[in-house]
């Protein structure tokens, strides 16, 4: 199969690099506006990697992209997933992407028909969370005869901690901001529901050095699972994890105005305060140095007559010998398997799906591991 990679970014990198070690890829295509970056990464990544130069909002470039491919990874800003969806159907090429904005997934699911018709399988929100988490709670779920609740924690962190936040930018603030100022929705008694960010906090243990953190509500990743299990699940939220304090002193930034977009008259300079904030985070904020992923998905309910539990925990770290983040490699990972599975028929499904209708959780969990991804199932 040939894939193509839309980015030579941090993600585009970690899915190139995921792909170029396929045996069942012949070639990939790592395409970016900036055609020296993707040279680059394509000379990094062995002679199975070709680069080209392409504007992701071009629809007529990234048309005569499409066309040389069996499938696509979309590792690019949220803004253009409308696009590539519309261009996937065009060309007949399967797409994933790693989503970040639920209102752009609303405009992709609107156009599941045009793909089914087309016989294209078009999957948003292939990344972490949403994404891995998502097919991680949909196993639950068809594990148990019942769901009454399912709990969704995850968070990427620095492996050694350090002030002022306790947390570095693992991935770009604008999305984590968004995190912290938009509603959440959650499922409360079988109704979606939307509760307030920053709030809700709880105390989360995991296994040493680790051990105990906070939990708290942030928006968007649970992306879809509201709207796929409403009426089904009584009881679904998601809750990002940090080191703990993070919370609490964000949710003073945020009371205090700061995240605030609309501009402001400060002695003459009009300025959004959310802009100052996210400067002074880019600026000050330590570097991440070696990450790690913690991720917990627990399912509650019943099989058959007697009650039960499924949790599915994840630890990853900083990959040293290959130099990838671990967030890059649950972010990326996720894409460039997706887009494999759609290619040679593992995800048979057509139309515009999320990863929770779309993705068999059995055999993606099976590829993730073989990645050195390796999610820790226990029942009791």
């Amino acid at each position: 199969m040939k894939v193509l990679v839309l980015g030579s970014g941090l993600m585009g990198r970690g899915a190139a690099f995921d792909l170029a070690r396929n045996d069942a890829v012949k070639e990939v295509i790592v395409a970016d506006r900036d055609l020296k970056s993707a040279e680059a990464l394509a000379s990094e990544m062995g002679s199975k990697v070709v680069a080209e130069i392409v504007d992701a909002a071009d629809r007529k470039q990234l048309k005569a992209l499409f066309e040389k491919v069996d499938t696509v990874a979309s590792e690019v800003s949220y803004k253009l997933n409308l696009l590539h969806t519309e261009v996937a159907i065009a060309t007949g090429t399967h797409l994933c992407d790693l989503g970040g904005n639920l209102k752009v997934v609303e405009k992709q699911l609107k156009l599941h028909d045009k793909a089914k018709d087309a016989g294209v399988t078009v999957i948003p929100d292939c990344g972490l969370a949403p994404g891995l988490a998502n097919v991680l709670a949909r196993a639950g779920i068809d594990y148990l005869t019942r769901t009454d609740s399912v709990k969704i924690r995850v968070g990427g962190l620095q492996q050694e901690p350090r002030p002022p936040l306790n947390y570095s930018l693992i991935f770009a603030v604008e999305g984590l901001i968004n995190e912290y100022i938009e509603p959440c929705m959650v499922l409360r008694d079988g109704k979606i529901a939307f509760e307030d960010p920053l709030i809700g906090f709880e105390q989360v243990e995991f296994p040493e050095p680790y051990g105990k953190l906070e939990a708290f509500n942030t928006s968007g990743g649970s992306s879809t699972m509201p709207l796929t299990y409403e009426g089904k699940v009584a009881n679904l939220d998601y809750k990002t994890l940090r080191y703990p304090g993070h919370g609490h002193k964000m949710w003073c930034l945020m009371k205090l105005g700061f995240m605030d977009s609309k501009e402001q008259d400060f002695g003459g300079v009009k300025v959004a305060p959310r802009t100052v904030l996210e400067k002074l985070l880019e600026q000050n904020l330590p570097p991440t140095g070696k990450d790690v992923t913690l991720l917990r998905v627990t399912v509650e309910g019943w099989k058959g007559t007697e009650s039960r539990k499924i949790e599915y925990e994840l630890v990853d770290l900083f990959d040293d010998k290959a130099g990838l983040t671990s967030m890059m490699r649950t972010t990326s990972f996720t894409a460039s398997t997706a887009a494999t599975m759609m290619a040679d028929g593992t995800i048979s499904g057509r139309g515009v799906l999320p990863p929770e209708k779309a993705i068999p959780p059995e055999p993606f969990i099976e590829e993730l591991k073989k990645r050195g991804v390796d999610i820790k199932q226990s029942v009791f």
